[in-house]
């Protein structure tokens, strides 16, 4: 869980952004992806998935681990990072990257800077962390679920912040505002200000008080309780008025435990300004003090909130007009579950669709289909144009053979002579010889011309052998276990023959 280190982002290409985002969708339903499910939902043009993979691992964006039934990757925190921080640069929110300015025991705070230079807050969700790990009993994001993953959850977590955030700002919460989230990643404005547990000294404690306490009861008024109100969430600004942070722990009014969580933070509260500030007050708000104005906590379904009170507040406080009952499937997690039946090409439409290709893939079909239909027209005036040389070519027919005999007789007609007698006036060398031959006599000939090769017969055979070599891989059955990579089956197979050998040797040893 260490620094996050983004000089490796710009060099990453393409084709490394969308393997990780094959194995990103292979986690869905797989803890290791295995390197061919990768490469399949990956899809690369030239493939060569298997080096990226072990360069990705380099970096340490991805993790190779050996599982008992198979062996694969496993996307890291710095991986999942690289995948949010690369789609929040591509809609031009974030193009600088700053220092740490802050950390807890969910996320890390970070500065960043957009286009036109601003600066912004960016917030990276950390579920798992050794000092946090009782998310079952802390959270609801696991939804009852036997098996958790860490990334993906603190994916949930931020979902559910961003949309409380941008609930409370629409309705005038002194919170930052809400820019922009991708997976578990949030971009806020920047709080020009410090933490509460900062601030040795107040100009006035009991307003600073009275505020705080205010703002509990319009929190619960609206359907919503903090529940982590305390001096690390609360910020003071440069004029002195208080801006509340951290969100994802909010639960509903109507959450079992919510009196519960309701008195815990005027407690916090109220514990502070007498530890700190040496202000105790006598006057705290009770859970019964609640005035129910808003349903804010059934349009954001914060936790505690069953379908049926989502509904009745959504219909009480005017936000849904009554209509007719539907069944809804209890399955509404925030995270699409992925069968395991699924099929590999609804994985690879959604690493196309993350990797924004679908557009570029429909010109490229409009274009292939326009030329095919150009292909088609110069198909069909080819063939009109064959036919009319066809025509020709029959009317032309007869006289060609005519013509073809007269030819022929000609040449039987024809008397050629001696040619020995008539080239010995030119070229008198060719009859010098030593002896008198007859016309029927053969000689041979030699060529001052040659086409033989000059590359040495050792050299043919090496590079012959090396070809049907070539031919013979070529033509045997591919492994189905990615080079370099040890095989599961294989050790166990090997465990088992040593376990075997051992106990066979304890059995018939000699006495």
């Amino acid at each position: 869980m260490g620094k996050l280190n983004v000089s490796m982002l710009r060099y990453l290409t393409k084709e490394d952004f969308r393997v990780l985002t094959a194995v990103e969708m292979g986690m869905k339903n797989h803890e290791i992806v295995p390197g061919s499910l990768i490469a399949s939902i990956a899809s690369l043009r030239h493939g060569g998935v298997h080096k990226i993979l072990k360069d990705l691992s380099k970096h340490r964006l991805l993790s190779y681990e050996r599982g008992n039934r198979c062996d694969g990757y496993r996307l890291t925190n710095a991986g999942y990072d690289y995948l949010a921080l690369k789609s929040l640069a591509s809609r031009d929110v974030i193009a600088s990257f700053g220092n740490q300015i802050g950390t807890g025991k969910e996320s890390n705070i970070y500065v960043v800077g957009d286009q036109e230079g601003r600066q912004t807050c960016l917030k990276l969700h950390r579920l798992g962390r050794t000092c946090f790990r009782k998310v079952r009993e802390k959270r609801d994001y696991h939804k009852n679920r036997k098996h958790m993953n860490w990334l993906y959850l603190s994916r949930i977590s931020a979902t559910k912040e961003f949309a409380y955030m941008k609930a409370l700002k629409d309705r005038g919460f002194p919170i930052p505002t809400p820019i922009d989230f991708n997976r578990h990643c949030i971009i806020m404005d920047l709080v020009q200000g410090f933490p509460l547990q900062n601030v040795a000294e107040v100009d006035d404690p009991a307003d600073l008080y009275d505020k705080l306490m205010n703002l509990l009861l319009k929190f619960a008024g609206h359907g919503v309780i903090h529940g982590d109100f305390n001096e690390f969430n609360i910020m003071l600004g440069d004029d002195g008025k208080p801006i509340i942070i951290d969100f994802p722990q909010m639960v509903s009014t109507a959450h079992p435990d919510a009196k519960m969580f309701f008195e815990r933070d005027v407690n916090c509260i109220r514990d502070f300004f007498k530890r700190r500030f040496e202000y105790e007050s006598e006057i705290a708000p009770s859970f019964d003090d609640i005035c129910r104005v808003d349903a804010l906590d059934a349009e954001v379904a914060a936790s505690g909130v069953t379908k049926q009170m989502e509904k009745d507040l959504r219909l009480e406080y005017g936000m849904d007009e009554e209509t007719s009952d539907i069944e809804e499937s209890d399955d509404d997690d925030l995270i699409e579950e992925v069968k395991v039946d699924d099929d590999i090409e609804e994985l690879r439409k959604e690493v196309d669709q993350s990797m924004n290709l679908a557009d570029k893939m429909a010109e490229v079909n409009l274009s292939v289909s326009e030329y095919i239909l150009k292909c088609q027209d110069e198909v069909n005036n080819s063939d009109e144009a064959s036919d009319f040389v066809e025509d020709k070519i029959e009317e032309r027919q007869i006289p060609t053979e005519v013509e073809d005999e007269s030819d022929v007789q000609d040449e039987e007609t024809d008397d050629v002579g001696n040619l020995r007698d008539f080239n010995a006036q030119f070229k008198p060398f060719r009859d010098n010889l030593g002896g008198k031959l007859d016309d029927a006599d053969t000689r041979s000939v030699r060529s001052v011309s040659t086409t033989a090769s000059t590359i040495h017969p050792d050299v043919v055979k090496a590079r012959v052998k090396a070809s049907l070599e070539k031919s013979k891989k070529k033509n045997q059955a591919r492994r189905t276990i990615a080079k370099g990579e040890a095989s599961a089956k294989t050790r166990s197979k090997r465990e088992n023959k040593d376990v075997i050998s051992t106990s066979r040797s304890a059995f018939w040893a000699d006495n």
